[in-house]
């Protein structure tokens, strides 16, 4: 049997080599053209410590030859929102083979064991409600950005080792083609009379519209079990460098006699981009995206939207929606992808259901008791 070594990225080579691997492993089939790449830049942040707490593995077989990789990291917030101790692994890719998905999660498993936690969860790129999962199903439609594509050998190997699934959920893909009064019809006299206004994102006041963003993201997902509260640091480093790219007609805000109550978040899908690039999005790349960024109107991805307790229920959503289906039509956008949303919150899936969508890929994390 081929022995594995488990052991943390230290040198340069190391690193290139974490970065690079995954393009050896998504080589073949569907997976070039399929699979989106986490970006270079965040990744080296890490391994320079700029997330505190961060650790990136490689796993080697006997000749040295990278066969897997993963993160290794900790937070006190999701352990409180879970109510136990978790060991969080993220960025984890393998190659198809059982002895080498069984040596890396063996690793992560160790680790968690070592320090007293009561299981390992993961794929998370650093939270659930940031990035990571699993594809489960959906295999032959490519990823996009915020989301995940793998092999279909990836939830095999993971149900093999005794890994459980958390929080099913599937991504979506909408057509743009309805008419926006038919698909979300609202009152426009009940619209008036609560003085309800949609309020359009801008690039140059984008640092002021963030904490408006934070405070409806954080009330409106407390409920859901796997999102931990966004701190105002963790949403800019989410979203440097988007005010040069993002569409200010999909970025939107609803208020109700001036205060917010609903928000839709939508970016052009660069995802295509994104695999030219091999997610190194250097200076002169950001440029030339910026200068061609036009080309990538085709498709939108709905990154987050939603809506303040004491607000849900209302219809708030749907006034949101009528305007974002307007200005995807109006810009030029063909489909609307959304990121995963699970099975419990159909309240959630109606907008994509209403507009003749259909779930993209079967999605979930993974969860294994250690104690």
């Amino acid at each position: 049997m081929m022995r594995y070594s488990f052991t943390p990225v230290e040198s340069r080579r190391d690193l290139r080599e974490f970065i690079a691997f995954p393009r050896w492993v998504y080589r073949k089939g569907h997976g070039e053209r399929h699979h989106v790449p986490a970006l270079v830049q965040q990744i080296r942040d890490w391994h320079r410590g700029q997330v505190p707490g961060v650790r990136l593995y490689l796993l080697r077989d006997a000749e040295g030859r990278v066969a897997g990789r993963t993160t290794l990291h900790t937070d006190p917030d999701f352990d409180t929102k879970q109510g136990r101790p978790l060991q969080l692994f993220g960025l984890t890719e393998f190659v198809d083979d059982p002895a080498a998905s069984a040596a890396l999660f063996d690793g992560i498993c160790s680790a968690g064991r070592s320090s007293g936690k009561a299981a390992a969860f993961g794929p998370v790129a650093l939270l659930p409600n940031q990035s990571g999962g699993v594809i489960t199903s959906g295999f032959e439609e490519r990823g996009f950005i915020d989301s995940a594509w793998n092999h279909p050998y990836y939830p095999r190997a993971y149900e093999a080792y005794g890994f459980a699934r958390r929080f099913e959920s599937d991504t979506w893909i909408c057509p743009t083609t309805g008419d926006p009064e038919e698909v979300f019809p609202f009152d426009e006299a009940r619209a008036e009379a609560e003085d309800l206004v949609v309020h359009r994102g801008d690039r140059r006041r984008l640092r002021e519209q963030l904490p408006i963003l934070r405070g409806m993201l954080n009330a409106s997902f407390a409920q859901l079990g796997y999102y931990t509260e966004i701190s105002a640091p963790q949403l800019d480093r989410q979203t440097d460098g988007l005010a040069h790219l993002i569409d200010e007609s999909l970025l939107l805000h609803l208020t109700r006699k001036g205060e917010p109550v609903a928000f839709v978040l939508c970016v052009p899908d660069i995802s295509e981009y994104v695999m030219k690039a091999g997610g190194d999005l250097t200076l002169f790349r950001q440029i030339l995206l910026l200068l061609t960024r036009k080309r990538y109107r085709r498709d939108a991805v709905l990154i987050i939207k939603g809506t303040v307790p004491e607000a849900q229920g209302q219809g708030y959503m749907r006034l949101l929606s009528r305007e974002l289906l307007r200005n995807l039509r109006s810009g030029g956008y063909d489909f609307l992808r959304s990121t995963y949303v699970e099975h419990a919150n159909a309240a959630s899936a109606a907008q994509y259901v209403a507009m003749g969508g259909r779930p993209l890929h079967g999605y979930t994390f993974y969860e294994k008791e250690l104690r």
